[in-house]
């Protein structure tokens, strides 16, 4: 069962705009990641939920999809219909560091939660931290570390075998599949 979900969770760029994940959705995933393990048990996440369309349409702009593909994602009319953005509580009683650890294991929970649901997404870590900030209205105190944009897949991704090391990007063919290489299992091991 986790094996299936962890396959079938990929980064999702384009998405159905008849089927919108809901802000009763994302609380859930946000309260399911809260329940994580926290370094030290710090708990320096802070979340900011983004369901409303003129937010969403902010939060599009200032996220950058893909970047070694050479189309626009996602695809006009196939946007993300929430997001979910992980900030660090800078004045809170954590460090850095270990907030880049529960960022990890918080971001994976709120995806699998996400795929579990019927929904997908993508961790999107190319957007403009000061921008979000201010079009949120987010106190400065709260560093930006990671956007999640989420919604139903309208795509298709496949994970391939990677040929080496040095074949790892992903690639789309004619038909706009997704193709994701992977590291053999004896390639990673040490």
């Amino acid at each position: 069962m986790l094996e299936e979900l962890v396959v079938k969770n990929r980064s999702y760029r384009t998405f159905d705009p008849t089927r919108p994940i809901t802000e009763k959705d994302m609380r859930a995933l946000v309260d399911l990641a809260r329940r994580t393990a926290s370094a030290v048990n710090r708990q320096p996440l802070r979340y900011r939920i983004v369901s409303k369309p003129a937010e969403c349409a902010m939060m599009l702009a200032n996220t950058r999809y893909a970047g070694a593909l050479s189309i626009k994602l996602p695809p006009e009319g196939h946007e993300p219909t929430g997001y979910i953005v992980m900030f660090y509580d800078k004045e809170g009683n954590g460090n850095e560091r270990r907030a880049n650890q529960d960022l990890g294991i918080a971001a994976q929970t709120i995806l699998l939660g996400a795929t579990e649901k019927g929904f997908g997404g993508c961790m999107v870590g190319s957007f403009n931290a000061e921008r979000v900030n201010a079009d949120l209205v987010i106190p400065d105190r709260y560093a930006p570390l990671l956007v999640i944009a989420l919604g139903t897949p309208a795509e298709e991704v496949r994970l391939v075998e990677a040929e080496d090391a040095e074949h790892l990007t992903y690639y789309r063919d004619e038909n706009n599949v997704h193709f994701v290489p992977k590291l053999k299992l004896e390639d990673v091991l040490l």
